[in-house]
């Protein structure tokens, strides 16, 4: 599977199955904080940056042995909207498989074109960013293109909520001495307290992101935010995973590497993801080491493995 990747256990959705449609790193925006590392190609130039028959094609061959799946999930390595095919795969999927739920997670930042609008339609569930509502933290938090700005990212967001029939979450992503001062999150909440999305989810640095200095806000200051905040809540753990079934595969040095091509894992991740014993994850990690194909880097979660 090259555009598909996991079921992985997530701290939203649950058992999640994702859908790649950008190449690696491509975004309108490049975040300090983005698990994924620096953008590469900062873009708002839609198009179809993957095969559509061959996404198609992943899809009717994992679907067709009918996995358990809390959704399905259009992330990965960069901002999904940027694909113009998104919204027929989306139609896809529900005309074929209406069990599934859809969720896409996206920046948000090209929901005031009324295409990407009308391409999410037929998704069950939208979350998209909103980490600042003042000019110059969007400008260092968010490092956007030149041709997205914070007008456009409200407009596109209030124009979304009035027009969309599924559900809206709002993520909101709080760096140490960021966008954690009061004044910054008074003005995200009177922007939000507009939009009024169904939930806002508070959420801080869990891997390394792509300043190294980067702090998490502790557990304790996100709850203190959310008091203030109709609806929010910080976002919780992983999901059981006695209900996960993990990714199989003969070469699990490769589904390994596909795995942290997307974002840094831990063992205990792989653990969980593949449903594997340590002592055998382990092992593995040891080849691709000597290997040279992966680095180690700290986090708060403990060392995380990604591509060199």
């Amino acid at each position: 599977m090259k555009y598909l990747f996991g079921p992985v256990p997530s701290r939203r959705l649950g058992i999640s199955l994702g859908i790649d449609l950008v190449p690696y790193k491509t975004c309108s925006l490049d975040c300090i904080y983005c698990e994924c590392g620096e953008t590469t190609r900062k873009t708002v130039i839609r198009r179809a940056y993957v095969p559509f028959d061959q996404v198609i094609k992943e899809i009717k061959i994992f679907l067709k042995s009918k996995p358990y799946l809390d959704y399905i999930t259009f992330s990965g390595s960069g901002e999904p909207t940027l694909n113009s095919d998104i919204g027929k795969i989306v139609r896809f999927l529900k005309k074929n498989y209406p069990q599934y739920k859809i969720a896409v997670l996206t920046n948000g930042t090209l929901l005031y074109r009324r295409a990407v609008r009308k391409d999410l339609m037929n998704a069950d569930l939208v979350i998209p960013s909103f980490d600042a509502a003042s000019k110059k933290i969007f400008q260092k938090i968010n490092r956007p293109h030149p041709g997205i700005t914070l007008e456009k990212m409200i407009l596109g967001l209030q124009k979304f909520k009035q027009e969309f029939k599924g559900k809206i979450w709002v993520e909101v992503f709080v760096a140490k001495s960021i966008n954690d001062s009061q004044a910054e999150i008074n003005k995200i909440k009177k922007v939000l307290d507009k939009i009024n999305p169904e939930r806002i989810q508070f959420n801080t640095l869990d891997r390394p992101g792509t300043i190294p200095t980067l702090k998490p806000v502790s557990e304790t200051e996100l709850k203190k935010i959310i008091i203030q905040i109709p609806n929010a809540e910080v976002i919780a753990k992983c999901p059981d995973k006695s209900k996960f079934y993990g990714e199989t595969s003969k070469n699990i040095d490769e589904v390994i590497l596909r795995l942290i091509s997307r974002r840094p894992v831990t063992i205990q991740d792989l653990h969980i993801i593949l449903n594997i014993r340590i002592t055998e994850i382990n092992k593995h990690i040891r080849v691709l080491k000597q290997q040279n194909k992966i680095i180690e880097k700290n986090g708060k979660r403990g060392t995380f493995f990604s591509l060199k």
